[in-house]
């Protein structure tokens, strides 16, 4: 803290739940402020729920902040699991900074023998998948057997699995199959996901297309590079960035997602579809543009600007009653 002190140069903003006017983070920040004999402090007010605020408070700290002990972790976790039962292990482990397996202990103690254990799960990447996808298989089929004229995405939300899933299930029920994928012998592992797009039978003739492999590192690197955005706290932590971090995430589907849109489309819609499609990529296009013309125009810095104070950042008595409260 005395550090932070002696530091002649612009801090971020301290995040406050403004409900609450609880630190969520940048306690350490506010102290020094106290330090150095400041009277106001540049603030970042946070508007979702008590639930949400803790939730950021605790990546805050695993990101940036003095590291949680483990029990600390565990505790915080338990926290979220009860606050946010629909998130996925691997989701809480990446906010708690645990692995996914320790977050699943921490919910079956949580949640032994209640309700809510085999509810669908939301994933780091926004979408919703089941904790059983056998379970869910099983359901499909029953709403395809009993309402066949079912459209893939009523059949995708009434059983909790993705379109394409609802696809598979539809197609193996056609060639008087089971719904349920054949158990894999034990000790085989599933290709890798770039070996399956190379390589894909064509339904009509029995030979095999391959698709353009260029697809594929292209979806990983865009996928990597929208991960490291999601990491920014100048984009995560204001809706505007949020609302163009979500924009971003839903472009990110690998190509065979792709085609599985593609083939949903209703032929009577295709042009419309298509015409919107365009229209789209013509306003990202324009964004592209802007984007690069604010570079050329010397806006090249390396640190965000949102992460240095703004002039105009709301700002606090660092005195007020309300503020150290955490």
């Amino acid at each position: 803290m005395a550090t932070l002190a002696e530091l002649d140069i612009a801090l971020p903003p301290i995040i406050v739940h403004r409900a609450s006017m609880r630190v969520i983070d940048g306690l350490h920040r506010l102290r020094a402020a106290q330090l150095r004999g400041r009277h106001t402090i540049a603030v970042t007010f946070y508007d979702g729920t008590e639930a949400d605020a803790f939730v950021l408070a605790v990546e805050s700290n695993v990101r940036h902040g003095l590291p949680l002990s483990l029990p600390d972790r565990k505790r915080a976790a338990a926290r979220i699991v009860a606050t946010h039962p629909q998130w996925s292990d691997r989701k809480i482990a990446s906010v708690t900074g645990i692995a996914p397996g320790t977050v699943a202990e921490v919910r079956r103690r949580a949640q032994a023998g209640g309700a809510g254990e085999d509810l669908p799960r939301i994933g780091r990447d926004g979408r919703v998948r089941p904790v059983d996808i056998a379970e869910g298989r099983r359901r499909a089929g029953q709403l395809i057997s009993e309402n066949p004229d079912l459209s893939l995405r009523q059949i995708a939300r009434a059983a909790g699995i993705s379109p394409e899933t609802a696809r598979d299930v539809r197609n193996r029920l056609s060639r008087g199959e089971e719904p349920l994928l054949p158990a894999r012998p034990r000790g085989a592992r599933p290709r890798p996901r770039e070996e399956i797009l190379r390589v894909v039978p064509h339904s009509g003739y029995g030979e095999t297309v391959r698709h353009d492999t260029a697809a594929v590192p292209a979806f990983t690197e865009g996928l990597s590079a929208v991960n490291r955005l999601k990491a920014d706290p100048a984009l995560r932590l204001n809706e505007t960035g949020r609302q163009l971090l979500r924009l971003l995430s839903v472009h990110m589907l690998p190509p065979d997602e792709w085609e599985g849109i593609i083939d949903t489309v209703p032929p009577y819609w295709s042009g419309t579809v298509a015409h919107l499609a365009r229209e789209c990529a013509h306003i990202w296009e324009e964004v592209a543009a802007r984007v690069e013309k604010n570079l050329a125009q010397g806006n090249d810095s390396p640190v965000p600007a949102a992460t240095a104070v703004p002039a105009a950042a709301p700002v606090l008595p660092v005195d007020s009653p309300a503020i150290p409260r955490v």
